[in-house]
């Protein structure tokens, strides 16, 4: 039996948009940023500022979520 699970665009950009705000990127570029990974088009096909947007939003989450990681280990070895 074969299942396959799709999830609108409208779900994926939510999705998106939410983890990249939870983790510190302001909300207006979070929102472009998702509409823009959700488009799917090849980075070929993007403009400057659409790279450029996505680009600092993504970079923003990376070294948010790490540092989120890092105190999450740090407060576990303390406990």
């Amino acid at each position: 039996m074969s299942s396959s699970f799709f999830t609108p665009d409208e779900e994926r950009e939510k999705i998106f948009c939410t983890e990249l705000v939870k983790h510190g990127v302001e909300y207006e570029k979070a929102v472009l940023t998702a509409k823009i990974l959700v488009s799917g088009k090849p980075d070929e096909l993007l403009s400057l500022e659409e790279r450029k947007i996505v680009k600092e939003a993504c970079e923003k989450w990376f070294v948010q979520k790490n540092r989120y990681k890092k105190l999450k280990a740090l407060v576990n070895n303390l406990v």
